[in-house]
């Protein structure tokens, strides 16, 4: 199935001085950014806050070499099953494990 890359930005702000707090954003159909979630508590610095703010985004992520992917819809036939077709139940396959393991550009977390 076909997917499109989710446009998601990350940005910090300081609502007071030295209370900085990360904010993802990922933007609409029409163009307009919406909030999709934000930190809790704040961070001492905006670099803290950058990165507390990455990792979240990066565990949202399945696999970060692809980025983060939305299906897009295509219309689906409808089969009728036959009635002489065996009918067997499948168990949900799980979802592929990411290809490596990696860390944003601010290293590992310390």
């Amino acid at each position: 199935m076909p997917t499109a890359l989710r446009p998601i930005a990350i940005h910090v702000q300081e609502p007071a001085p030295g209370d900085f707090r990360w904010v993802l954003m990922e933007r609409e159909g029409g163009g307009a950014w919406a909030e999709m979630e934000r930190s809790a508590s704040a961070a001492g610095t905006y670099q803290q806050a950058l990165a507390d703010g990455l990792r979240v985004l990066q565990a949202m992520i399945e696999d970060l070499d692809i980025g983060p992917r939305l299906a897009v819809k295509r219309a689906a036939k409808a089969v009728a099953p036959s009635h002489d077709a065996p009918q067997t139940e499948r168990p949900p396959a799980d979802p592929p494990a990411p290809s490596k393991p990696s860390l944003f550009g601010f290293g590992p977390a310390r």
